[in-house]
């Protein structure tokens, strides 16, 4: 058996090309692109993944692999990829900040952990959230939910592309504020009710000003912080549901995809 130029040229490009972007997307989504986690492990997994859709996907349109083309063309893959892995980063890194103001507010931030996916010192309470959310993505099947978006891209933004809009990215920075947001209001009720509490060590102040507030004031904080975050622990799913249905909404924006 024999195997023409093009042949060989073509089996190639429908295998390196749609292997780089679904190695950025593995190196930029959540769990999966981890730094714990072996790169021979992701290589495995990428090429795995590459294989079993390729019968599903178009084929590339390209006349030679080694050309500048080429070059543009692996670049605009891994930005694609990259860009679909990076929003669930933003989804869990937004109750991550959630846990941090909670975790500077309540006096529990001097309690931290060498997070290893970054190697820096968080709060414990902003880890817990980190965790908590990991798992939550993990039982929504948001790693399976990501394949199936990465794998339509290829029918909604072929190799080449012809319609990725390049003012995107700026929508995708846009789109940040959500984690702010919602950060926010995850952490507004700890910040409310931890407002009230030094309001009324103000007051224990001015009504005997012998009272050593320091020393009663950062145990009853601490305590009150763990309390109150275990009385709106509820409010946590709430709001990761909501922010994982706009992230999901937002990737099918980003693919051009009309429902997910």
């Amino acid at each position: 058996m024999e195997f023409s130029h093009s042949v060989i040229n073509q089996l190639l490009a429908d295998f390196l090309l749609p292997l780089t972007r679904i190695s950025a997307l593995i190196m930029a989504i959540v769990g999966l692109g981890s730094t714990t986690i072996p790169t021979r492990i992701k290589v495995a997994l990428s090429i795995a993944v590459t294989v079993a859709i390729m019968p599903a996907i178009p084929p590339v349109q390209i006349e030679s692999l080694f050309s500048f083309r080429m070059v543009l063309l692996v670049a605009e893959q891994i930005i694609i990829g990259a860009m679909i892995g990076f929003v669930t980063q933003m989804v869990l890194n937004t109750f991550t900040l959630a846990g941090q103001i909670i975790a500077m507010q309540t006096g529990l931030g001097f309690a931290s952990l060498v997070d290893p996916a970054s190697g820096v010192n968080t709060p414990a309470v902003g880890q817990f959230f980190l965790i908590l959310s990991t798992l939550l993505f993990w039982g929504l099947d948001g790693h399976l939910a990501f394949l199936q978006f990465v794998t339509t891209s290829f029918y909604t933004l072929p190799i080449p592309s012809t319609n990725f809009e390049p003012g995107k990215f700026k929508e995708l920075v846009d789109w940040g504020e959500w984690m702010f947001a919602t950060a926010l209001s995850l952490a507004i009720a700890p910040l409310t009710a931890m407002l009230l509490i030094n309001f009324a060590f103000g007051i224990m102040t001015r009504a005997a000003p012998q009272l050593n507030i320091f020393a009663i004031g950062f145990p009853v904080t601490m305590c009150a912080g763990l309390i109150i975050m275990w009385l709106t622990i509820g409010d946590f799913f709430l709001h990761f549901e909501l922010q994982w249905e706009r992230a999901l909404d937002f990737t099918c924006y980003l693919i051009d995809c009309d429902t997910r």
